[in-house]
């Protein structure tokens, strides 16, 4: 997968750690879908409707220099119509809105039909950071 954290995440951890300015975590953090692949400064095509939703996703402990979801994570139904070609995932601090952290191009895109639950394995969606 090719991917990296965004612009806003870099700068927060910049400020974090040289500038001693504080960086709360946020007690949840969810993964979107997309239909066209944001970039470090965001943008992107998340989608949206039809039964659509961010779902919040658990990570396992570092190792490596990266780390990947603990858990399976399941999106609801794409209902009354489908998604599109999904082509990327984010990595959000917020259900809505809020701020784009990680994102990353995957590399089996996948068109979501009418009534089709898209999942993400345990360990499939690895980040990394070096």
């Amino acid at each position: 997968m090719a991917g990296s954290k965004s612009d806003y995440l870099e700068t927060a951890l910049l400020n974090h750690v040289l500038r001693a300015t504080a960086l709360a975590s946020p007690s949840t953090v969810y993964v979107g879908l997309y239909t066209t692949a944001p970039t470090d400064a965001g943008g992107g095509v998340e989608v949206s409707g039809n039964g659509y939703a961010r779902k919040a996703i658990a990570f396992s402990a570092p190792a490596g220099g990266s780390t990947s979801n603990s858990s399976t994570v399941t999106f609801p139904a794409a209902v009354p119509a489908g998604w599109g070609t999904v082509v990327a995932f984010g990595v959000f601090d917020s259900l809505s809105s809020g701020n784009l952290l990680y994102w990353a191009t995957l590399t089996d895109s996948r068109t979501v039909a009418i009534g089709e639950q898209p999942y993400f394995p345990a360990a499939s969606l690895v980040i990394s950071d070096d």
